[in-house]
């Protein structure tokens, strides 16, 4: 669309800026999905959601640790029970070594833990009756399960790679909003520079009307009061000049800083014609359900609500646990003699909580669990029918936005001419300055009705990637690599 302005652009001279930078639509949408402030949150956003995935898929491996005392030295007194079951206190003088290596592996179909552990244990007494004292453990197995009505890892293998996923996703939009936010930023400068070139050239033609309107008015052609009209006139373009002047300043560090840049004289280039194409409304809404978040979202919400149910299902009711520990040990003064002779160490625990009588409190937290996922359903559907008719009115609008734009580049040269033609018969006497200046409004409103229609068309186009994640011109989905953080 560099022909957009061919009758106005033969008035406008061209701004020239000192060290000036030239950019497009597309330049500057590019830069900022690399440099821009919403670029550099979406991408740490999008860590942060990469290592909580990382974490919970590390979650179900194997852990190997290592856990030491190295040295406890205690001396004081402490009650102790003895062999006759009497309390009695003692002064305890003594140093401890304690080692132990652990390995431990979650269940997920189970809910539980499963561990094996070695253990030694050195103390040495100091006092009247120095002794040293081992205790080893070769091997311990251990399980322990908080509920068995309740599995949270059965949940989090449904829930974390939705959340996953969703983070993906949520990136790319993000990624495809920066292009909309772009385009706000890019198109408020252009406007701001036309305006500002449109008040300048209003400007000289006003002081030149004026000069004109002076030596009619001498030769007494004119009253006064059209006389003063004029002067009120170009009184108030030189208004407009310095108001665009410092809109231009504004919207130009909007642009710049936006995009990091190293200056803010920049110089656009209206963008070209997009491609034709058109926007099936059952097209964009199956692309927007393959590829949006939101319907990750809807699943996980859904997920969520049934897991807290669940939760308060399997806590509130009855709870029961288990633990559980196998292994050998041995302990005596003679290291050497440790690792003979074992003793076999073993223990199986249940535990069990029923709520005889809570006033309620059970019940209640059940209720709410269930009146949630009740209501989480019921926002999921409201939320499924407003994604679905944002797709198709965006559809619809977009498919009147090239008849929008020709509509208003059309008025655009009616209003031009007209007001050509106006100035002109303004200079022969024929008209009023009331409507020459009516002329010059309209036709002023006119092109900027075209920029602000020119404006919705490329907006609306990136709104639409936005909303389906699909590139319609080349018939693919917006994808983006994954990006690791290793």
């Amino acid at each position: 669309m560099k022909k957009i302005l061919p009758l106005i652009l033969l008035f406008l001279p061209i701004l020239s800026f000192s060290q000036s930078k030239n950019i497009t639509l597309d330049e500057a949408i590019k830069i900022a999905k690399i440099k821009s402030p919403d670029y550099k949150v979406n991408l740490n956003r999008n860590q942060s959601s990469y290592w909580r995935f990382r974490n919970y898929k590390a979650s179900f491996l194997p852990e190997l640790k290592l856990d030491a005392t190295l040295p406890e030295y205690r001396n004081s007194i402490r009650r102790i029970t003895n062999d006759e079951g009497q309390d009695v206190f003692v002064n305890q003088n003594q140093l401890l070594l304690e080692g132990g290596l652990s390995i431990s592996q979650s269940i997920p179909y189970s809910g539980g833990k499963l561990s094996i552990s070695s253990n030694l244990e050195r103390v040495e007494l100091f006092g009247l009756n120095d002794n040293i004292g081992y205790s080893v453990i070769p091997f311990s197995v251990n399980y322990f399960q908080n509920s068995i009505l309740y599995n949270p890892f059965k949940w989090d293998k449904k829930i974390e790679p939705l959340i996953y996923e969703e983070s993906r996703r949520d990136f790319v939009e993000n990624m495809e909003r920066i292009s909309v936010n772009t385009c706000q930023r890019y198109f408020a400068l252009l406007k701001a520079q036309m305006q500002l070139e449109i008040a300048k050239l209003n400007l000289s033609n006003q002081d030149t009307l004026y000069q004109i309107a002076k030596g009619r008015f001498k030769m007494g052609k004119i009253a006064e009061n059209e006389l003063l009209q004029m002067e009120l006139t170009l009184l108030n373009s030189k208004n407009t000049v310095t108001t665009n002047t410092v809109a231009l300043k504004k919207t130009s560090q909007n642009l710049a800083r936006y995009l990091e840049l190293d200056t803010e004289n920049l110089e656009l280039d209206i963008p070209k014609d997009l491609p034709l194409f058109d926007v099936d409304i059952d097209k964009a809404l199956s692309e927007a359900k393959s590829n949006r978040k939101a319907v990750i979202e809807f699943r996980r919400k859904r997920l969520e609500a049934e897991k807290n149910l669940a939760f308060e299902k399997g806590n509130n009711r009855l709870k029961l646990g288990i633990r559980a520990n196998f292994g050998i040990s041995q302990n005596g003064d003679d290291f050497n003699n440790l690792f003979n002779n074992y003793n076999k160490q073993q223990n199986v625990s249940v535990s069990i909580g029923i709520p005889i009588f809570d006033w309620g409190v059970s019940k209640s937290k059940r209720k709410m669990a269930e009146a949630n996922l009740s209501l989480t359903n019921n926002n999921i559907n409201q939320n499924k029918q407003e994604f679905e008719q944002e797709i198709y009115l965006h559809v619809l609008n977009w498919s009147n936005q090239r008849d929008f734009l020709f509509t208003s580049e059309k008025a655009k040269e009616v209003a031009n001419k007209r007001y050509d033609i106006s100035q002109k018969r303004y200079m022969l006497g024929r008209i009023t300055i009331t409507d020459l200046n009516i002329a010059l409004q309209e036709r002023d409103r006119a092109i900027l009705q075209y920029l602000n229609s020119l404006q919705k068309f490329w907006q609306d186009y990136y709104i639409l990637r936005q909303l389906t994640l699909y590139d319609f011109i080349n018939n693919k989905k917006v994808e983006i690599d994954d990006i690791l953080y290793d």
